[in-house]
């Protein structure tokens, strides 16, 4: 049977200004890793018996309805404006309207040169392309919004990084990939038609019900003030939430230097790029706030009288901390078995947070011990955690069914730093067995399974993963 996606593609109708049309690259000898056959079925693909699989999801060959095109953008990097970004190793093939009924985006990453590529070859070695698969396919079983993973293919061609690596393609899936940064681009411009007619395509597509720029601001900053705080109840560093990172759909997107904690600590960072901490683990909920920021000045131009509109945008904005705190508070209340945690429950959960980062608890396994009442393991200060448990179990008095509350939010696996550097490793020599059995494994995160256990394990010394590094 043949492929067939059911293209429905809207962006393809904008003004050319907004893209490049640009077809991908063929690569050598493309071969499958893997099809996502749950998330075909629900974007309404079929014919993933086609033997041809690895020639379409490579980009070797196009499927029928496919309006290839490559989005501009800009964006703050690290807080330096970049006037012109754009997908630079990516290729929108097409948008689908899904089961649900809801419109999503179809995009090849690593697929060669574009008109945004800025001297870079578009590609994509195999390393980023399984973390990525593999870590957003597990956001997802995880509760969170976030770009998902349709295919992997291997293009059976070397990239050159720091050395010849085997390059790779992946298929990825968003509700959009409208950034913060593709409005900056219209606004630097001074292009107020472009802007305008951004915002009528981005309302139309997510936020139907904001008729104008300042509820559609706040539209955006809830759903990231939800995110973020979602990341921080896992544990999850994005490790770049650069403006062009940030998806106007709300949802987690560009997953390169990202990780999940393993020993409690706010100030941790991972990516290798992060010299300052900018995108630390506490630092996420500032630097949303910021991102939003920069929106805001971006839909400026779109009001009737924009210098009579900065001061409503700005108080517009200071509004969006407490936003953070009240999701931030709800979510670690429930990870400790408050299902309506209150203000007064806060420093309770603080408390917590400052006895595991004084023992280097693992993150993961600390709140998911609480569900079956081992975490006092996870302190080397045993009388300090006793005397917080004291408090806990005399606030849990009041709550009817904690431990259902905190098993459906305190995941037992999480993809650990070192079990994805292992895989990759393997995958590089040829095993796939490996990315094959985290996937399976992280698609029920919240379950208790003893075949997965070891996956459980934080590292050892030699372990343990000191940096995360961008897969361009």
């Amino acid at each position: 049977m043949t492929l067939h996606i059911p293209f429905d593609n809207s962006y393809a109708t904008l003004p050319d200004g907004f893209f490049a049309r640009v077809s991908p690259e063929p690569v050598k000898t493309p071969s499958l890793i893997a099809v996502n056959a749950n998330l075909a079925r629900d974007l309404g693909i079929d014919g993933l018996d086609d033997p041809n699989l690895a020639a379409l999801f490579s980009g070797n060959a196009l499927p029928e309805g496919a309006a290839p095109l490559a989005q501009l953008y800009a964006g703050h990097q690290f807080g330096q404006y970049n006037p012109q970004l754009g997908d630079g190793r990516a290729v929108l093939l097409g948008e689908t309207i899904g089961q649900d009924g809801t419109r999503r985006d179809i995009q090849l990453k690593g697929s060669g040169r574009t008109p945004y590529s800025r001297g870079g070859d578009g590609r994509a070695w195999l390393g980023p392309v399984l973390r990525e698969y593999v870590v957003s396919e597990a956001m997802h079983a995880l509760g969170v919004p976030t770009t998902r993973a349709l295919a992997a293919v291997r293009t059976g061609e070397r990239v050159v990084r720091e050395q010849p690596l085997p390059g790779a393609v992946l298929t990825r899936v968003a509700h959009s990939h409208l950034r913060v940064g593709t409005f900056q681009v219209f606004a630097a411009r001074g292009d107020t038609q472009a802007l305008q007619t951004l915002f009528d395509y981005a309302v139309a597509r997510h936020y139907p019900d904001a008729t104008d720029p300042a509820l559609f601001l706040d539209a955006v900053m809830r759903k990231q003030a939800a995110l973020v705080a979602q990341w921080l109840s896992l544990g999850f560093i994005h490790g770049v939430m650069n403006t062009d990172n940030c998806s106007i759909a709300g949802e987690t997107i560009d997953y390169g230097p990202c990780a999940f904690m393993d020993s409690y600590h706010p100030e941790t960072v991972y990516s290798s790029i992060d010299r300052f901490g900018r995108y630390s683990y506490a630092a996420q909920a500032d630097i949303i706030v910021w991102n939003m920021a920069q929106l805001a000045t971006a839909l400026l131009s779109l009001m009737p009288d924009p210098e009579a509109a900065v001061e409503p945008f700005t108080a517009q904005i200071h509004t969006m901390p407490e936003m953070i705190r009240a999701e931030w508070l709800s979510r670690f209340g429930k990870k400790i078995g408050l299902a309506h945690a209150t203000q007064e429950d806060a420093t309770l959960i603080t408390n917590l947070l400052t006895l595991m980062q004084d023992s280097e608890a693992d993150f993961t396994n600390t709140f998911r011990d609480l569900c079956e009442g081992t975490a006092r393991d996870q302190f080397a200060d045993s009388t300090g955690f006793d005397q917080w448990a004291d408090v806990w179990n005399a606030r849990l008095e009041s709550e009817d069914t904690p431990m259902d509350v905190m098993r459906q939010v305190n995941p037992a696996l999480i993809p650990r730093n070192h079990r994805i550097e292992e895989m990759i490793a393997a995958a590089v020599a040829g095993d796939d067995s490996l990315f094959h059995r985290l996937n399976t494994a992280y698609a029920t995160p919240y379950a208790d399974d003893s075949h997965m256990s070891d996956l459980r394990e934080p590292p050892m010394p030699n372990e343990v993963v000191q940096a995360t590094f961008c897969g361009t």
